[in-house]
Order: structure tokens, then C-alpha cells, then sequence
């Protein structure tokens, strides 16, 4: 039971992750102090896609899954399994992804430009 919590409780922490990947800078421009840990968020995300680091969140989800005597997630991994043909249909990944990118770099965009205001002011 409660490695079914916990396994339960790993994926929802892992959507979240997810989530302020995409989101983060947005919210970084009413509080500019985490444009760092957005940085660090986007860097571990995109490095996972792009050189294949494994993800602690979806290890530790599939231990604790294990643990409560069901499977874990396919090899293929916790966006392939819970968000990829779920949220968006599959052919549309690489359209997905670009307009993460650009969801990052608009929200980093618009940072930028509130700071410089700012300082100006």
C-alpha cells in the first residue's frame, strides 16, 4: 500500500516537474529569483530528451511500482507512458517539443525585457 502511495505520489511530483519545465519562466517573471532553478529544470529536462539521462523520478517510480507488485513503466519512460499519445496524439511530438522550446525561450524573452525595464526605471 504504500509503495503504491508512494509510486502514486512520484508520478504526481513528476507532472509537476514537467509542468514548470514548460511554464517556469512564466512563472519567473513575478518571481524573478527562480529564473535559476527554472534554468536548472529545463537543463535536466532537455538533457534527458536529448542525450538520454535516466530520470530519478521515473527510477524511483518504477522501484516503488515493483515494490507494490505491479509492473513498471515501459522502457520507453514516464512521457512516453503518462503524456505522449494521452495529451497529444504521437505524431505530433516533435511539433510538442518545438513549441516547449518556444514556450521557454518567449517566457525567458519576456524576463529579460521586464528586468531591463526595470532597470531602467
Amino acid at each position: 500500500m504504500l509503495y503504491r502511495l508512494l509510486a502514486d505520489v512520484t508520478a504526481v511530483v513528476h507532472f509537476l516537474f514537467v509542468a514548470y519545465v514548460v511554464v517556469g519562466g512564466f512563472i519567473a517573471w513575478r518571481w524573478p529569483r527562480t529564473v535559476w532553478l527554472h534554468l536548472a529544470a529545463v537543463a535536466w529536462g532537455f538533457s534527458t530528451i536529448l542525450f538520454g539521462f535516466d530520470c530519478p523520478l521515473t527510477d524511483l517510480e518504477n522501484w516503488a511500482r515493483h515494490k507494490a507488485g505491479d509492473a513498471g513503466l515501459p522502457s520507453t519512460g514516464f512521457i512516453d507512458h503518462y503524456i505522449t499519445g494521452v495529451l497529444y496524439p504521437r505524431s505530433a511530438l516533435d511539433l510538442v517539443r518545438v513549441l516547449i522550446v518556444l514556450c521557454v525561450l518567449i517566457s525567458w524573452t519576456g524576463l529579460a525585457l521586464r528586468n531591463r525595464r526595470a532597470v531602467r526605471a
